[in-house]
């Protein structure tokens, strides 16, 4: 009977046998294998951040001062850098210093001219110095770069709300609420790379009317009733045209609508 084994040739194994205890050292006989392992798994040592990270790191925390420096220090080393320029002009913007941050977001765009966020950015700087035409053309400019963003709507519908046109400023903000349904709700932001000014140039009541109105065209009926509420308590003038307004047929609808024009008809009773 034929046995199948395998043949290993002699010369192999008298190699093999010469070159076991070398195999057999373990790692513990060799100091360097220890240190490298040591300086490996030694819990206490961290990545440093580098500049970058660091400057949005003091964005968030809100150290304005020292974002400012750390950008600075990058725009100086990469004068070419978009986003640098960008923060840079957000770390003023955040220290009320509205010319600096202006010259940091007009000199970004320049340098990118597809940077939708340093073209909002430019936008907010007008919004806020009440120059709400120029405020809407940047935001335009914003969009035409980036149609997918709600924020940039939202400002836009802020600026034409400033400029007193208000079935532009609704258009806006139908339109903010499609891309995101939530953007009313969102955290105010200045720590990343687009601000979102949310400060109101005049008439509370009419914003939250037009707001309502929004959300009512959306097909949000809680929302629409609570900023009723709102538009009613800084004393919208013009409750009662809400009932004939086709905008909040449905609305109407809701027992809470209609508890809110009974709350006023027994508020204005108690008046007289």
């Amino acid at each position: 009977m034929t046995r199948n084994c395998l043949a290993i040739p002699l010369g192999f194994l008298l190699v093999a046998v010469m070159f076991l205890p070398a195999f057999a050292q373990t790692d513990s006989d060799n100091p360097s294998s220890q240190l490298s392992a040591a300086s490996v798994s030694t819990p206490d040592q961290k990545p440093k951040l580098s500049d970058e990270d660091l400057g949005r790191l003091y964005l968030i925390r809100k150290q304005f001062r020292e974002a400012q420096d750390v950008f600075h220090k990058l725009t100086v080393e990469h004068p070419k850098n978009a986003v640098y320029w960008n923060e840079l002009g957000i770390s003023f913007h955040n220290q009320s210093e509205l010319n600096l941050a202006l010259k940091c977001y007009q000199k970004s765009a320049k340098l990118d001219s597809s940077y939708a966020d340093a073209q909002n950015n430019v936008g907010t700087v007008y919004y806020e110095r009440k120059k709400f035409s120029k405020a809407i053309r940047s935001y335009k400019k914003a969009i035409e770069l980036r149609q997918d963003y709600a924020a940039f709507y939202l400002n836009l519908g802020y600026a034409y709300f400033g400029r007193k046109d208000y079935s532009e400023s609704i258009t806006a903000f139908r339109k903010a609420l499609e891309i995101d349904p939530n953007t009313f709700e969102s955290a105010r932001s200045r720590s990343g790379t687009v601000i979102q000014d949310r400060s109101l140039a005049s008439d509370r009541a009419q914003f939250y009317f037009l707001l309502a109105k929004s959300f009512a065209e959306s097909g949000n009926t809680e929302r629409a009733i609570n900023y009723l509420k709102k538009a009613r308590d800084e004393g919208y003038q013009n409750m009662n045209g809400i009932k004939t307004d086709p905008s909040f047929t449905a609305v109407l609808k809701d027992p809470a609508a209609q508890e809110l024009f009974v709350e006023k008809t027994a508020t204005e009773n108690v008046q007289q």
